[in-house]
C-alpha cells in the first residue's frame, strides 16, 4: 500500500494493494518485459530468409492460415502480454511503411533486448543502454547510406527492378513462378506510377484471386476485374467499344423518404399503379439509351421487370457492383458516377475497348473483365491457385513485391542482402565504439553483436554452421575490403551478394534498424507494471 501525508499530517492512500491487483517493479519488471518480447522474436527466427519455415495458424473459428510472412503471423497470434503486443505493432509498422522485412525487424529487436539484459546484469542503467543503442543505430544508418548504390531503371528497361523483386519473393510460396510474379508486380506499379514526382498510388492496383487453376495462370489485367456476371443469361457476353454508364441509384420507381401507406380499393387502381411503374421503368431505360450507353453498371440491384426491359432494349447490365469497384471503374474508364437518372448524359459515359464475361472451369463462377480502358491507371492482378490458403499467401507475396517496387521508385538506392549489410554495420559500430570513452562503449558493442543475429539466423535456417559462417563472412569482408560478403541461402555458401544479385532497398533496411531501436528503448524504460 502506497501512503503519504498531507501538510497537516493526515495520511491518505495513493495506491491500494488489493487482491485483484498485480504489480511488478524495477529489475523484475524489466526482466519480464524482455522475456516476453524475446519469446516473440524466437518464434519468428525460424521463418527468416529463403529457407525459413512456414507457420500454420488456426483461428478460434477453425480458419487455417499457412504463411511465413512476419506481419501476418504476429497479427493472427493471440498475444495477451502488453510488451509482446509492442512487438506485434513493430512488425505491423514495418509492413505499413515498407511492406517487406517484417520478420527481420522483430528478430533484430529480440537480439537487442538479449544484449540489453546482459548489460543490465553488468550494472549498466537502462537509460544509458537506450542512449547507447540510439547512438549506435545512427552510426549504422549513416554507414548504410554511404555504402549504398543507386539502381538505374526506366519504363523501357526494368531488368534491375525484376531482380530486386525476385530477391524479395525468394522466401515466399511464389518462388516457383518468380519470373512471372516479378513481371506482374513491376508492370502493375509502372502502370500507376508517376516517375517524375516519384509517387505511386497503390490503391489503384486491385488484387483478386480465384481458387482453381495453376499459379502460372495468374495475370495482370490492364483494367478492372469484377466478380459479377451479366444480370440476364441471354445478354451478350462480349461487348466491343463499350460506352459505360455507372449508376449509384436503384433501377426501380422512386420511394417516399418518410413512412407512407397506399390504399388500393379496386382492380382498376391496381392496374393504374402497375402501368405507372412500367412507365417509370421504360422512361429509365430510355434515358440510358438516349445517352448512347451500351452497358449499365449499377451499384444496386433491380427486379425482374427492369431486367426484362433491359434485355428487350439490348442493353446489357451488371448489378450489385461494390463501392470500391465503382470508384476504380470510374477512374479507369473516365466515367462520371451518376446518382440520379435525370443526370445521365453522353459526357458522363466511360469508355472501354472490350468488356467480356468469362466462366472459370466447371464451377459456374463468372467474372467480368473491363479492358483497354480510356485511362490505364487502374489495373487488376488476377491470382490463381490450388486452394484459398494458397491464394491468400500469393496475395501477401504480391503485396510485398508491390511495396518493394514502390520503395525503389521513391528512393532507388539499394544495398545487398544475405546479412551482408548487418555484418558491415556491425564492424563499423565496433570500430566507432573504440573511440567512445564513456560507458556507452559497452552498449555499442552490444548493438554490434545484436546485428549479427540476422546473418546467424539465415545461416542456421539453411543448415549452415552459424558461428563459423559468420566468422568466415566477417573475415572476407575485411580481407577483401568488400562489404557485400554474406550468407547465400540457396547454395548454403558464403558469397558476394552483389554477384549473386541479392538486393534489398536501402530505406527498408534503415527503417528496420530505426523501428527496432525505438521499440527496444521504450521497453527498457519501463520499470513498473501495474495490472488491475
Amino acid at each position: 500500500m502506497s501512503m503519504v501525508f498531507d501538510e497537516y499530517g493526515r495520511p491518505f492512500i495513493i495506491l491500494r494493494d488489493g487482491g485483484d491487483q498485480e504489480r511488478l517493479q524495477g529489475k523484475k519488471a524489466r526482466k519480464q518485459n524482455i522475456l516476453a518480447a524475446r519469446s516473440i522474436a524466437n518464434i519468428m527466427k525460424t521463418s527468416l530468409g529463403p529457407k525459413g519455415m512456414d507457420k500454420i495458424l488456426v483461428g478460434s473459428d477453425g480458419e487455417v492460415t499457412i504463411t511465413n510472412d512476419g506481419a501476418t503471423i504476429l497479427k493472427e497470434m493471440d498475444v495477451e502480454n502488453q510488451v509482446a503486443k509492442l512487438m506485434v505493432e513493430l512488425s505491423q509498422s514495418q509492413d505499413d511503411e515498407i511492406g517487406d522485412g517484417t520478420t527481420g525487424v522483430v528478430v533484430f529487436a529480440g537480439a537487442l533486448l538479449e544484449q540489453a539484459e546482459a548489460l543490465i546484469d553488468k550494472g549498466i542503467h537502462p537509460t544509458r543502454i537506450a542512449d547507447g543503442f540510439e547512438l549506435a543505430c545512427s552510426i549504422a544508418v549513416d554507414h548504410l547510406s554511404k555504402i549504398s548504390e543507386e539502381l538505374s531503371f526506366s519504363r523501357e528497361d526494368t531488368s534491375n527492378l525484376h531482380q530486386v523483386v525476385r530477391s524479395c519473393i525468394s522466401s515466399k510460396v511464389v518462388k516457383r513462378c518468380e519470373d512471372l510474379m516479378s513481371q506482374i508486380a513491376v508492370d502493375a506499379i509502372l502502370s500507376v506510377a508517376d516517375l517524375e514526382r516519384k509517387d505511386v498510388n497503390l490503391s489503384l492496383i486491385k488484387v483478386e484471386g480465384k481458387a482453381g487453376g495453376k499459379m502460372e495462370d495468374s495475370q495482370l489485367i490492364r483494367g478492372i476485374l469484377l466478380n459479377k456476371c451479366m444480370s440476364h443469361p441471354q445478354m451478350p457476353k462480349n461487348i466491343e467499344d463499350a460506352k459505360i454508364v455507372i449508376l449509384t441509384c436503384a433501377f426501380e420507381p422512386p420511394k417516399a423518404k418518410t413512412k407512407y401507406s397506399l390504399e388500393i380499393k379496386n382492380a382498376e387502381q391496381y392496374k393504374a399503379l402497375d402501368k405507372a411503374e412500367q412507365e417509370w421503368f421504360i422512361e429509365m431505360v430510355q434515358k440510358v439509351k438516349d445517352s448512347g450507353a451500351n452497358l449499365v453498371m449499377c451499384q444496386w440491384g433491380f427486379d425482374d421487370e427492369a431486367n426484362h426491359l433491359l434485355l428487350q432494349n439490348k442493353l446489357p447490365a451488371i448489378r450489385w457492383v461494390g463501392g470500391t469497384e465503382i470508384e476504380l471503374l470510374a477512374i479507369a474508364t473516365g466515367a462520371r458516377i451518376v446518382p440520379r437518372f435525370e443526370d445521365i448524359s453522353s459526357e458522363k459515359l466511360g469508355k472501354a475497348g472490350k468488356v467480356r464475361e468469362l466462366e472459370l472451369g466447371t464451377t459456374k463462377e463468372n467474372i467480368v473483365i473491363v479492358e483497354d480502358c480510356a485511362n490505364s491507371n487502374a489495373v487488376t492482378i488476377f491470382v490463381r491457385g490450388g486452394n484459398i490458403m494458397i491464394i491468400e499467401e500469393i496475395k501477401r507475396s504480391i503485396h510485398d513485391a508491390l511495396c518493394v517496387v514502390r520503395n525503389l521508385i521513391r528512393d532507388n538506392r539499394i544495398i545487398y542482402g544475405g546479412g551482408a549489410a548487418e555484418l558491415t554495420c556491425s564492424q563499423k559500430v565496433s570500430l566507432e565504439a573504440d573511440k567512445v570513452s564513456s560507458l556507452e562503449q559497452y552498449v555499442m558493442r552490444g548493438f554490434a553483436d545484436a546485428l549479427e543475429e540476422i546473418p546467424l539466423s539465415l545461416a542456421s535456417n539453411c543448415g549452415m554452421p552459424g558461428i563459423k559462417s559468420i566468422a568466415e563472412a566477417k573475415a572476407r569482408q575485411i580481407n577483401e575490403d568488400n562489404p557485400w560478403i554474406g550468407i547465400e541461402c540457396n547454395t548454403s555458401t558464403v558469397s558476394d551478394m552483389k554477384e549473386r544479385n541479392v538486393f534489398e532497398t536501402l530505406i527498408g533496411k534503415q527503417q528496420q534498424l530505426l523501428l527496432a531501436t525505438q521499440v527496444v528503448k521504450m521497453i527498457l524504460k519501463i520499470d513498473d507494471v501495474i495490472k488491475q
